[in-house]
């Protein structure tokens, strides 16, 4: 599945709900899915646990993004090329 497909299956389920809820509200629910994958994280979760907050924070962003009406995919590849943002090196060799 593309990035594309991801939020435009989130817009067939989820649009009108998150319309309703707002801008503001679906990003506080973004917020929450953001701590549940940063608490999983710090507590050593098995792999299927992160990855299901992985797609639940994905998911959230596909939903704030529709109400923004930005292309997830389009944003995502005009900011990120095959090179670092910062250096232009592939791989960054940014200082840390």
């Amino acid at each position: 599945m593309k990035i594309e497909d991801a939020q435009e299956m989130m817009r067939k389920i989820y649009f009108e709900r998150d319309r309703a809820r707002g801008v503001r509200g679906t990003f506080q629910r973004t917020s929450e899915e953001l701590n549940e994958l940063r608490e999983a994280i710090l507590k050593g979760k098995s792999r299927t646990s992160l990855e299901e907050e992985i797609a639940d924070v994905f998911a959230w962003l596909c939903s704030l993004a529709n109400l923004l009406d930005i292309d997830v995919s389009e944003a995502f590849y005009k900011k990120y090329t095959d090179t670092c943002s910062k250096c232009k090196q592939n791989p960054c060799t940014c200082p840390e």
